[in-house]
């Protein structure tokens, strides 16, 4: 079953996030062998800070979306993987933000199963 032409049955929401991690895969070259080497957490603090900014105000927004703006807030310097350039950091909307992040939640997710090296089976719950 192809998930993207299944769109009945599933939200605009998932299949946003769907599109995106293939956007990050396809056009950012964020391949499997690029995540794997982000053992520090970095692709979930990232998805940390656009979720952050999936929930700022307008004056925030102001200021921490601008080009590096991250540096203005405490929460956002913290969060930000320290390694990875200032010039990443494009916050848009605050729907957009939130389809970054969550894409962003699913590529650590695939990362850890990765390196779990076991099969995937029913889910959490086993």
């Amino acid at each position: 079953m192809d998930i993207i032409a299944d769109q009945e049955r599933r939200s605009r929401a998932i299949l946003d996030v769907i599109r995106e991690r293939i956007r990050q895969q396809r056009e950012e070259r964020w391949t499997a062998e690029h995540d794997d080497r982000h053992t520090g957490g970095e692709l979930a603090r990232a998805a940390a800070a656009y979720a952050f900014m999936g929930a700022a105000t307008e004056a925030q927004r102001a200021v921490f979306g601008a080009p590096e703006g991250y540096r203005h807030s405490a929460v956002l310097s913290d969060l930000w993987p320290c390694r990875w350039e200032g010039t990443w950091w494009k916050p848009k909307n605050p729907r957009r933000d939130l389809v970054r992040a969550a894409a962003l939640i699913i590529a650590e997710i695939e990362r850890l199963d990765r390196a779990d090296n076991s099969p995937i089976a029913g889910g959490e719950n086993e």
